[in-house]
């Protein structure tokens, strides 16, 4: 099992939501969420300075079987890459157990219902 963290741009959540239901991975969480990147710059509002360094996004957290790793992560990238600075990242990271809390079941059955196994 792996837990996938990607960090996008929150212009994309939607695009990337609908990927995701379309690779089939129906569950997952997302934060707002707020960071520092490279660019220094400040921007110019009728006559004020706002400061930019602090950039907006959208964290996307999902924990997948190993065989759906691959699947998520290009619906992931395709849906919220747009070639310029500031598109985000994307993190794989090891579980090692999962547990479904209702019937106990452990390990990779604790991620999806067996019956609708396809």
């Amino acid at each position: 099992m792996k837990k996938i963290e990607a960090i996008i741009r929150k212009t994309k959540f939607e695009e990337v939501k609908d990927a995701l239901l379309e690779a089939d991975i129906e569950w997952f969480s997302y934060y707002d969420v707020r960071g520092i990147g490279k660019a220094r710059q400040g921007r110019i509002y009728r006559g004020v300075v706002y400061d930019t360094s602090s950039i907006e996004r959208t964290l996307i957290s999902v924990v997948v079987r190993d065989k759906n790793v691959e699947k998520t992560v290009t619906a992931i990238l395709q849906s919220a890459q747009t070639g310029e600075i500031g598109d985000g990242r994307i993190f794989v990271i090891p579980i090692e157990d999962a547990i479904r809390i209702r019937t106990s079941e452990r390990g990779d059955i604790a991620l999806y219902n067996a019956e609708q196994e396809k």
